[in-house]
């Protein structure tokens, strides 16, 4: 399965680059069981962020971003076959989960209920 990791990356940060590292690298760690597990991992910042500086954003708080960071994500659902919603207040995604739900993807909540392939 393709599963798009989804959790907080801008939410609490006030676009602080280091918070939002952080962030993202706490959306990282649960690449690796994902694909040990025989999957494919994605977060949607991993294809967002190159295609917004591409794109001359100069952040995530220019106005291209919501052009991109929302948008990636909702293109990438329609390609992926689960989402792993990690905890934490993030309204991306949250509307990732419900644009999974709407298509009948599950939703796990935790790594560990990611089946094995």
């Amino acid at each position: 399965m393709l599963i798009l990791i989804a959790g907080p990356y801008r939410s609490g940060t006030g676009d602080d680059p280091d918070l939002m590292a952080a962030n993202l690298a706490r959306l990282e760690v649960a690449a690796w069981p994902i694909f040990e597990a025989g999957h494919v991992p994605m977060i949607g910042e991993w294809v967002a962020l190159p295609v917004l500086r591409s794109a001359g954003a100069t952040g995530v708080s220019d106005p291209l971003a919501e052009r991109v960071l929302y948008p990636t994500a909702e293109r990438l659902l329609a390609h992926c076959d689960a989402v792993l919603r990690l905890p934490g207040a993030s309204t991306g995604a949250d509307q990732d989960v419900a644009i999974a739900q709407k298509h009948g993807l599950p939703v796990y909540y935790r790594v560990e209920d990611v089946p094995i392939h």
